[in-house]
């Protein structure tokens, strides 16, 4: 639904996307966005195709559908009325609350089990948060909102992601438990990944605020990444190599294991499909 992110994380691996634009993967990533108007008919224009083949359409892999700018434009609500009303399967990764709007259509649609979220936390000391992820929602408000789904029906999966070391890495265990809570099924970790211009945003980010440790941190993400601020490999960017990155997985999965939580993937049906309605009504 939108390009740019007012939330402001800033290891968002997003940002350089606004390079394509000329625009700066700093401060213009942040307050300089676009908004897609035209998403919600163009959807339907898609999924109307007759040789269109049904799968999971995931929102929010890129930057957040539920970030500020959402309340007025609705980009992303108008979009998940169509998809819930194909009954077309849905996946949702957000760090913002605002998800609770939609909990109608989405709590609808996990009857069928057509939809799950991905609620990304972080941290949970606001101290961090506020200049780490500086407009996304509070940590507490990030749980209460994985709690409000879980009672209405919808499958929560967390991601602890991403994980920084010496700066949130000592908060995997504690944020494992307080997602279990909640009532999240399932939880999920990547290391953090600085790729292209996000890598001197995040160093500027360590030295005005970690200054006594800038200089560690780094160089644990470059053991990390095989010796490099960044990994391309599809096949490792996601999970780090080397000594830290087995240790942070090793106290992940006994983290996991401790809250009774397992590694199942959440899975959702395909069969339910219709196609949207056109100007002639279904006959059934």
């Amino acid at each position: 639904p939108y390009k740019g992110c007012e939330h402001g994380c800033i290891y968002c691996f997003a940002r350089p996307t606004h390079a394509f634009h000329d625009l700066s993967p700093g401060l213009d990533f942040e307050t300089t966005l676009f908004a897609k108007p035209d998403a919600p008919a163009l959807l339907r224009v898609e999924l109307a195709h007759p040789r269109y083949v049904v799968a999971p359409i995931a929102m929010g892999t890129n930057t957040d559908p539920y970030q500020p700018i959402e309340r007025e434009w609705r980009i992303t609500r108008a979009c998940i009325e169509i998809l819930a009303d194909c009954r077309h399967p849905l996946l949702i990764t957000t760090k913002s609350d605002r998800v609770l709007f939609d909990i109608d259509l989405l709590a609808d649609m996990a009857k069928d089990g057509l939809v799950a979220v991905g609620m990304s936390v972080t941290t949970l000391d606001p101290a961090v948060a506020r200049t780490l992820e500086p407009r996304a929602a509070h940590p507490e408000k990030r749980i209460a909102a994985i709690e409000r789904l879980a009672q209405a029906g919808v499958p929560v999966h967390a991601c602890v992601s991403p994980v920084i070391p010496a700066i949130t890495d000592h908060e995997i265990e504690a944020i494992v438990a307080r997602v279990a809570s909640a009532g999240a099924r399932s939880v999920s970790h990547i290391p953090v990944r600085l790729p292209h211009e996000v890598a001197p945003l995040f160093r500027a980010w360590l030295d005005a605020h970690y200054p006594d440790r800038a200089a560690k941190v780094m160089a644990i993400i470059r053991d990390m990444r095989g010796g490099r601020e960044k990994d391309p490999g599809f096949g490792t960017r996601m999970r780090g190599q080397g000594v830290w990155a087995d240790l942070i997985r090793t106290r992940f999965v006994k983290a996991r294991k401790r809250a009774g939580m397992g590694d199942e993937r959440l899975t959702l049906r395909c069969d339910l499909f219709r196609p949207p309605q056109g100007a002639q009504l279904r006959l059934l």
